[in-house]
């Protein structure tokens, strides 16, 4: 696979302590086991019974199946329990994809795989927890190792999070990763405020009314109608947003018409809404709905609309974004390190543990193309770099010390 990314491993020096290292054939193992067996969002019930199966033979006290499939394992350290408690987040879910890697590894599921790193995630957070375990003497606080179902969709951070697992003991701060294809390995993407936008979408119908091709004042050509509304749409941002603020109105899907001589009476629109700043999450649903109604009354159609908003957007605190850049410095030195302009509008329920309390969202370089693993998230062929593993247990290890005295 060709690629754009910068390369630097050659140069790259992780500072990673022995016991970590020791952890990274088990890391790669773990992941490798959870490659195997993809399952989709709330149905995460093999991988949860493989989380929580290695809890229990460490002897980690845990909680199971909270909002269906999620896990919560609590280590307090050795002030037993005084001192801050940090959060620690990893997602679960694979996606509905077909792998086309050739691995020994690969995907034993038709039509579902990990092509997004969570399986990696979810051995990073077990690395973590089980080297806290062992080494829980060397912070005073306490942390929470949540595994959450369903990141992908629906979204299963706001069910946990309504379940009560930030409160006995209540979390102070919240820390999560993303295995980042789009950085290479030997890099860390974080930065305070917007990282990940917003998530929203809208379905459309458009309804008109049909007849012959070769008499069009007889109808309401719900295609004609569709066509103005999507390209009125592209004003929003144009128009509407400061340009200072990023957002997207993306149309994915506009299905309408049977035949070349019949005007369509009903077309069907639907789309993608993205920003992060979240002063626009009552503005651009308002100028969607307003353009939708204005264009088909000026044509005499009517529609249907839904408009749902999934996910905020994905704001880290400044204190904890600086703790992890701190960590991450302190761990990968590369001719590029810390990458700080690191935004995508791609989004995350992770947002949701940041509304309810401080917290930080980075991404840890995993792409290697001399491997050929920099192919892009969702693909059928996404694969990353495992030495990124041991890294993100140390990340995570160096922020709980630092974080919970």
């Amino acid at each position: 696979m060709v690629s754009s990314l910068p390369y630097f491993p050659p140069s790259t020096e992780f500072r990673i302590r022995p016991e970590i290292l020791a952890l990274q054939s088990s890391l790669v193992q773990w992941r490798r086991e959870l490659h195997r067996w993809p399952e989709l969002g709330f149905k995460e019930k093999r991988t949860a019974e493989f989380v929580a199966n290695k809890l229990t033979a460490w002897g980690i006290p845990h909680q199971t199946g909270i909002a269906q499939t999620g896990i919560v394992a609590t280590i307090a350290g050795g002030g037993k329990g005084k001192g801050k408690v940090l959060a620690i987040r990893a997602d679960m879910d694979a996606l509905p994809i077909q792998e086309e890697n050739i691995v020994s590894y690969r995907s034993q599921i038709d039509g579902m795989m990990h092509a997004c790193g969570h399986d990696g995630h979810t051995a990073i957070a077990l690395g973590t927890a089980h080297h806290l375990w062992q080494h829980r003497h060397s912070f005073a606080g306490t942390v929470k190792i949540i595994f959450q179902p369903a990141e992908e969709g629906p979204g299963g951070a706001k069910p946990m999070i309504e379940a009560g697992i930030l409160e006995n003991p209540k979390v102070d701060a919240a820390i999560g990763l993303h295995l980042w294809n789009n950085l290479p390995l030997g890099t860390v993407g974080v930065r305070a405020g917007a990282l990940m936008a917003a998530v929203e979408f809208f379905h459309l119908h458009i309804l008109g009314r049909g007849g012959h091709g070769a008499m069009p004042h007889q109808t309401v050509d719900s295609i004609l109608v569709a066509a103005q509304i999507v390209n009125a749409m592209q004003t929003i941002v144009a128009r509407n947003v400061n340009p200072l603020d990023a957002a997207v109105v993306t149309i994915g899907e506009l299905h309408a018409g049977s035949a070349i001589n019949i005007i369509a009476d009903k077309a069907r629109i639907s789309g993608t809404v993205r920003y992060f700043n979240p002063a626009l999450a009552d503005l651009i649903p308002k100028r969607v709905e307003q353009i939708i109604a204005g264009v088909c009354q000026s044509h005499g159609a009517s529609y249907e609309f839904d408009y749902q908003k999934l996910y905020p957007p994905v704001i880290n605190d400044h204190a904890i974004a600086e703790l992890v850049r701190s960590v991450a410095e302190s761990v990968v030195e590369t001719p590029a390190g810390i990458v700080p302009e690191c935004q995508t509008m791609g989004g995350e329920d992770m947002s949701f543990f940041l509304q309810a309390v401080p917290g930080c969202y980075f991404f840890l370089g995993s792409a290697n193309p001399e491997k050929d693993l920099a192919y892009p998230h969702h693909h059928p062929r996404f694969n990353f770099d495992e030495t990124a593993l041991s890294t993100g247990v140390e990340i995570f290890t160096r922020c709980v010390e630092k974080f919970c005295q």
